[in-house]
């Protein structure tokens, strides 16, 4: 369909709109070529008859289509009642303020339009505009919700017809947004139509039993299963930590030990699992820096205490409660004085933030990036800068910067130990997603990681090569991007393979602990290996 008004989501058609590479945000040089951009994977007959796809041609949570009208029609009841919870204290108390005012106070001026990096990456498709979405929930609100005065209903409500198509098309919708928030820190009235894209995630989840496949039963249930979202139990995560011990102390020339379930420790140290699978430099990295800080640490080997991840916070506060109460239960078991959280946005801001709403007297909590700034300057460690030769650039990620406001002691450590260190622009609070928030980067079912990275991804791609547009733009010079946050990380190497940008551009990508290590003075040279990378 072509001008795509809020009523068609409703629409009896095939597929509401259609993604064209053509019209998508221009790359720079040497990705602006069409001829070479793999464009979307076309899904198969078959499937569009078994599920829903009738949103943009792209699939991310595989609804299965309902198998009776009478099916459809329960459906729709349910989620009119899961509408009206939504928006009373019981039910809602920890969000209702903030959406009950976004629902009502929106002045339509599309002020977040042009800062939403997915709508105008997409080139500025209608149904990804901010306010698209959520003017959709909007008038479901004044029609079921707050029945307002009759007069004024109609234009309240825009006469939307709530049916089964809307609400396949909303719960896809749902999942094509970041919810990076950007929107909401440039409107003039504080409307978050981030926050609205979650309270309609959590609704689908919640009151329908509807999620996407990766975050609730590979990411939380199997979390709370099993201990961790990647599927690792303790004696597995036990047994890759010593093989990365005596990795990192061959390459270093220090011994390190990650400790286990340590007493009054001062720092329990919890990671994003996924840091132990794929970035094993990462986890030693830390052991290394706060061992030659003189820091008395400790992991926990108890269910859930080694996985910081909490998908909940995307989708479900349920499952987000039940993982963070488990996180403190470790805490105050072992008697330590703090937790700090590892290089992860979405763990720092479940753990760091989003838990104060559910849980009072938690246990005391810091992000690494001010526990490494701390330790940097103490001077308890010396630094060579010189040994991070190489240009960087620093990634914000959006739930640690721009939700949580930890924005200058990753750029302190980096304007010292990185004498090539340069900001990406726009940076700070003012960042653009990776394309990999809200779950994303664990997100690659049928056609749906050509969207993320095609389309989430695009404008922090354009971001990163502009950040070294200065100097050699070929592989011989390496380029370190750093990202301090799993998560981020995962977006970065999909986006990197994509594109073939390592080996066209020279880009690499990893963490802020990784940059400190390979200052260290006691430590051997060249621990950043790029040939390695």
């Amino acid at each position: 369909m072509t001008n795509i008004k809020l009523k068609d989501i409703s629409s009896p058609v095939e597929q509401l709109a259609e993604i064209k590479l053509e019209k998508l945000y221009p790359l720079p040089a040497p990705y602006d070529k069409l001829q070479d951009q793999p464009g979307f994977k076309t899904l198969s007959s078959e499937i569009k008859t078994k599920y829903e796809a009738s949103l943009d041609g792209v699939m991310a949570v595989g609804l299965k289509k309902p198998g009776s009208e009478e099916e459809e029609k329960k459906l729709v009841d349910i989620f009119i009642s899961g509408l009206n919870k939504l928006f009373t204290k019981e039910n809602n108390w920890a969000f209702l303020q903030p959406l009950t005012l976004s629902m009502e106070y929106c002045a339509r001026c599309q002020t977040c339009s042009q800062d939403c990096p997915i709508f105008v990456g997409s080139g500025e498709m209608e149904i990804y505009r901010p306010t698209y979405r959520a003017e959709v929930l909007r008038r479901l609100y004044f029609k079921y919700v707050k029945k307002g005065n009759k007069i004024y209903k109609s234009f309240q409500n825009g006469g939307i017809e709530l049916n089964w198509d809307l609400i396949a098309r909303l719960f896809e919708l749902s999942y094509r947004c970041t919810l990076c928030r950007r929107c909401a820190q440039s409107c003039p009235i504080g409307v978050d139509n981030g926050l609205i894209t979650h309270e309609l995630r959590k609704l689908f989840s919640m009151e329908m039993g509807l999620t996407a496949k990766e975050l609730h039963e590979k990411g939380t249930v199997q979390q709370l299963e099993v201990g961790s979202s990647t599927g690792m139990n303790s004696l597995v995560v036990k047994d890759n930590l010593e093989f990365i011990d005596e990795d990192i102390g061959e390459r270093t020339g220090i011994k390190i030990e990650t400790k286990w379930d340590v007493e009054g420790a001062d720092v329990l140290l919890i990671h994003n699992a996924g840091e132990i699978l794929a970035w094993p430099d990462n986890p030693g990295a830390f052991a290394t820096i706060l061992d030659a800080a003189g820091i008395s640490w400790t992991m926990s080997s108890d269910l859930v205490g080694y996985d910081g991840v909490n998908y909940g916070l995307f989708y479900d506060d349920v499952q987000l409660a039940r993982i963070a109460m488990k996180h403190f239960e470790i805490a105050k078991k072992l008697k330590v004085k703090k937790i700090v959280m590892g290089e992860c946005g979405h763990e720092s801001k479940a753990m760091g933030v989003i838990a104060d709403r559910i849980f009072a007297g938690a246990v005391p909590r810091e992000t690494s990036m001010t526990l490494m700034h701390d330790i940097v300057f103490s001077g308890k460690i010396k630094f060579d800068p010189d040994r991070n030769w190489f240009p960087v650039t620093l990634h914000d990620p959006c739930n640690l910067v721009r939700s949580m406001g930890v924005v200058e002691p990753q750029r302190k450590v980096l304007r010292y130990l990185a004498p090539k260190f340069r900001e990406m622009e726009p940076h700070g609070t003012r960042n653009y997603c990776c394309g990999g928030g809200s779950g994303f980067a664990i997100m690659s079912g049928n056609n749906f990681s050509d969207w993320r990275i095609q389309i989430a991804s695009r404008m922090k791609f354009e971001q990163v090569l502009n950040a070294f547009a200065d100097v050699d733009p070929g592989p011989g010079t390496p380029k370190y991007v750093c990202a301090p946050c799993s998560n981020c990380k995962g977006a970065f190497r999909d986006l990197f393979d994509f594109y073939g940008a390592k080996a066209k551009s020279g880009l690499y990508y990893s963490g802020l602990v990784e940059l400190i290590v390979n200052a260290m003075v006691d430590v051997k040279e060249g621990f950043i290996d790029f040939e390695m990378m």
